[in-house]
């Protein structure tokens, strides 16, 4: 869980520092496809998609400062936390044998608890 969770900060710094470099192309008078063709130089495989950096170019052209993504209303893309990783683990520590399954039938919220065990 640890490596997944420190995949997961590493790609979502690598996205604000893009978003960075999207800000400072737009400052330079880049335009989005210049940008994206120097992204895709420096980051490869790890660049943003190509519809992603020309929102953010037309969003700083506007005039937007924040590099951040906006909060969103809603039911969040993924309800995994520290509480119920550990709920999942107490349910493998009493049967190591139970499939994905199994364990998502002991839990209460058996569609969450299914993504919780594919992403442990």
């Amino acid at each position: 869980m640890v490596v997944f969770s420190n995949l997961v900060t590493f790609a979502m710094q690598e996205n604000i520092e893009q978003r960075y470099t999207i800000k400072f192309c737009v400052k330079l008078n880049k335009s989005a496809t210049e940008t994206f063709a120097s992204l895709t130089e420096a980051y490869g495989d790890a660049t943003l998609l190509r519809t992603m950096v020309f929102k953010w170019h037309k969003a700083f052209k506007e005039g937007r400062e924040n590099v951040e993504v906006d909060p969103r209303s809603g039911r969040p893309n993924s309800s995994t936390n520290d509480q119920n990783v550990e709920v999942v683990r107490a349910v493998m520590a009493k049967d190591r044998r139970l499939s994905v399954r199994m364990i998502a039938e002991e839990t209460f919220n058996h569609t969450f608890y299914k993504d919780v065990l594919e992403r442990l």
